[in-house]
């Protein structure tokens, strides 16, 4: 492994540290409410790598486990101290893990973002240079309606 094969990154406190290895299966912009949720932002920026790619150097992480309006699971890993949302599992890509673009070690944004996610529930104030943008995402099949406080009702 070359040192352009690796990243490190971690939580705001320090206590959790991890590292990535090899180059990401995609990255991207997500505008859905449950990033903006996660974020406490207009968006998320999610790197994506195989699991076996990422491994916890130190620290203790939590987790909070929650179904999509697809019916299917989100686990988002914290650290355990200060709450930093580190990792994300959605179950419809199971052997993927999400890693926050926010939280790598500089130069930070090594990565590039190669696609933009529910543009739906885009803020008017962002502006994204995306090759590839929707409104929605190919994995989104809804099988119940979300909560109407995530929809502004």
């Amino acid at each position: 492994m070359t040192d352009g094969d690796k990243h490190e990154g971690g939580c705001l406190c320090g206590e959790v540290r991890f590292e990535v290895s090899g180059q990401p299966e995609f990255s991207g912009v997500c505008h859905c409410r449950y990033c903006q949720l996660r974020s406490g932002s207009a968006l998320g920026v999610s790197v994506f790598f195989k699991k076996q790619n990422l491994r916890i150097t130190r620290g203790t992480l939590k987790s909070y486990k929650f179904k999509t309006e697809s019916g299917k699971e989100m686990d988002y890993q914290s650290c355990a101290t200060c709450s930093t949302t580190l990792f994300w599992e959605p179950e419809m890509v199971p052997d993927l893990v999400g890693t926050a673009g926010g939280v790598y070690d500089p130069p930070t944004f090594w990565y590039s973002c190669e696609l933009e996610v529910f543009q739906r529930s885009k803020a008017d104030f962002v502006h994204i240079d995306s090759h590839k943008s929707y409104n929605t995402s190919r994995l989104y099949a809804p099988v119940h309606t979300d909560d109407p406080r995530l929809m502004g009702e």
